[in-house]
C-alpha cells in the first residue's frame, strides 16, 4: 500500500492549523467552568452594594466607643501588633493612648453610640447591623485591600463580585451583573474588580476611576444609528462569531469577547439614560447632596449605585478613595483629616439607606460598608494620627437578612484587637454569599487542576448576625 506523501505546502498548512489549535486551547484550559450544581441555598437578598472607604476608618472614632481612650489619654500601654513587629522586630512596644477628637452620642430606640462624624448615618442605627470583631490578613494597604475584595493577597484571585456574577448570574440581560464605581488604580488596582481564572465575562465593569468626580462608560453614549439594518450588521457579526466558534472549541475568551460586543450593543440602548441622574427629582438630588460641593463627588456616586440596583445589577461597589500613595482615610499624622472624608460620605450613605428602604429595596439588598482594616487606639509615633489595625475593626451591614439595630462581638477596652463575636474577613464573605443564596464551600471552578473557591479552605457563617 502507498501513502500520498503532502506537499510542503500542505504540510506546513496543516501544522500551522494544529499549532493555533493547541495555542487555543491553552487560552481555553483556565475556562472550563466547574461549578458544582447544588451550590444554592435560599436566599435573602439579591443584590450587594459595596461601599468602600479605601484606607482604614478607625473604629474608635466612629462606631467602637472606647471610654477608656479618654481615661487614660497620652499614658503608655505595651501593644503586641504585626505592624510594629515588622518594623522593629520588637514585641511589646510602648505606644501612647489617644482619646477620640470627637463626642459620641445615642441613636435610635437601640441607642447606639455613634461619633459626630456621621451624624447622617447614625439616624439609621436601627436599620445598621455593627461587626465590632472583624479581623483580616496583611498589614499594609495593598496586601489587605485585596483580602478584602479577593479573599488572598499572595495569589490572583477573581474578586468577590466576580465570584457573585458567576454564581448568580445577572438580573437584567442588558447590562452587567458586577460594576466597580470609580475603583483605585492602587492597591492591587483591576484585581479588585477582576476575574482571575474565572471567565473573562464576570469581570466588573468599572464607571470613571476614584479621585474624580466624573462618571462616564467610555463609547457607550447612544449611537445614532440603532436601524433595523445596524441591528442586522451587528446580528451578522455575531453569526460569523457564532460559525468560528462552532468550528472550533476550546477557544478561551473567546467567546466571552462575543458574548461582550452584545451585551456592549444592549447597553447602548439603556446605559445612557440608566446613567442621567437628571432623571432624578430635585428632592432626590439634594437629599444625595449634589447640590453642595462637599458631598456631591460621592452622592453621585451612591445614587448611581441606587440607579443600578434598582435596575438589576447584582454587584455594584462604590469607592470612596483616590490614587494617590496614601489612600483617603489613612491618616498616619493627621487623625482629624477623618472629619473632612466624614463630610463627603455620610450625607450621600444616609440618603442611600433612606432611599432603598423607601422604595422597598432594602429587604433584599445587602448594603456593606468597610474598609481593609482599622487603625489604632493609641497615637503613631506620639504624634496626632493612627497606625494600621488589622486585628480589630468595625463593619456595618443593612438590609438582606442581618439584623437591624444589632452590634456584634467586641474589641479589648482600647478597641485595639478583636476579642468576642470575631469575624474573619474570610467569616464575612461566607456569610455575605449565604445570604445571597450561594453555599461558600460548594461554588468552585477548577483551575489548574483544583477547585478553587472565594473563601479558600476557611470561612463560617455568622448566623448570629442574620434574622
Amino acid at each position: 500500500m502507498t501513502t500520498q506523501q503532502p506537499s510542503r505546502r500542505s504540510f506546513v498548512k496543516q501544522a500551522s492549523c494544529g499549532f493555533g489549535s493547541l495555542a487555543m486551547m491553552a487560552m481555553g484550559a483556565s475556562g472550563i467552568q466547574a461549578a458544582t450544581p447544588d451550590y444554592r441555598v435560599p436566599p435573602r437578598a439579591k443584590r450587594i452594594i459595596f461601599l468602600f472607604m479605601q484606607g482604614g476608618v478607625s473604629q474608635v472614632d466612629s462606631f467602637d466607643y472606647k471610654p477608656a481612650l479618654a481615661e487614660y489619654h497620652q499614658q503608655e500601654f505595651a501593644f503586641d501588633d504585626a505592624r510594629t513587629i515588622a518594623k522593629q522586630g520588637k514585641h511589646g512596644t510602648k505606644h501612647k493612648l489617644m482619646k477620640s477628637p470627637w463626642e459620641f452620642r445615642p441613636y435610635g430606640q437601640s441607642g447606639k453610640l455613634v461619633s459626630d462624624l456621621f451624624p447622617e448615618t447614625a439616624s439609621h442605627v436601627d436599620d445598621l447591623c455593627f461587626l465590632h470583631g472583624m479581623h483580616t490578613e496583611g498589614v499594609a494597604h495593598g496586601p489587605s485591600t485585596l483580602f478584602l475584595h479577593c479573599g488572598a493577597s499572595n495569589f490572583i484571585r477573581p474578586s468577590i463580585g466576580s465570584w457573585v456574577y458567576y454564581g448568580l448570574g445577572t438580573e437584567n440581560e442588558d447590562l452587567p451583573g458586577f460594576v466597580s464605581i470609580s475603583p483605585s488604580i492602587g492597591n492591587g488596582g483591576s484585581r479588585n474588580y477582576g476575574t482571575a481564572f474565572l471567565p473573562a465575562r464576570f469581570q466588573g465593569t468599572p464607571i470613571g476611576t476614584a479621585g474624580k468626580d466624573q462618571l462616564r462608560l467610555d463609547n457607550m453614549e447612544r449611537p445614532a444609528d440603532m436601524s433595523p439594518i445596524a441591528s442586522s450588521q451587528r446580528e451578522l457579526i455575531h453569526r460569523l462569531n457564532r460559525a468560528q466558534l462552532d468550528r472550533r472549541r476550546n477557544l478561551g475568551d473567546l467567546p466571552a469577547i462575543d458574548e461582550s460586543y452584545d451585551l456592549a450593543w444592549r447597553m447602548q440602548r439603556v446605559a445612557p439614560e440608566l446613567m442621567d441622574l437628571s432623571q432624578e427629582s430635585k428632592a432626590t438630588q439634594t437629599a444625595y447632596g449634589l447640590d453642595n460641593p462637599k458631598t456631591r463627588g460621592y452622592g453621585r456616586k451612591c445614587l448611581l449605585a441606587r440607579r443600578l440596583c434598582e435596575a438589576g445589577v447584582r454587584f455594584i461597589q462604590v469607592t470612596y478613595g483616590d490614587n494617590s500613595a496614601n489612600p483617603s482615610w489613612d491618616q498616619h499624622s493627621n487623625i482629624p483629616k477623618h472629619a473632612h472624608h466624614a463630610a463627603a460620605v455620610d450625607q450621600p450613605i444616609a440618603a442611600l439607606l433612606a432611599d432603598l428602604r423607601q422604595r422597598g429595596l432594602l429587604e433584599d439588598t445587602i448594603v456593606w460598608w468597610g474598609s481593609e482594616f482599622g487603625r489604632t487606639p493609641y497615637a503613631q509615633n506620639n504624634g496626632t494620627g493612627r497606625d494600621h489595625n488589622p486585628v480589630g475593626f468595625t463593619v456595618w451591614l443593612a438590609g438582606g437578612g442581618f439584623r437591624p439595630g444589632f452590634s456584634f462581638g467586641a474589641t479589648d477596652e482600647f478597641g485595639f484587637q478583636a476579642i468576642q463575636g470575631k469575624v474573619h474577613m474570610h467569616d464575612l464573605h461566607a456569610t455575605l454569599l449565604h445570604q445571597l443564596g450561594i453555599n461558600h464551600e460548594r461554588l468552585t471552578y477548577r483551575h489548574a487542576g483544583r477547585d478553587f473557591r472565594l473563601t479558600d479552605v476557611y470561612g463560617r457563617i455568622t448566623h448570629d448576625v442574620l434574622t
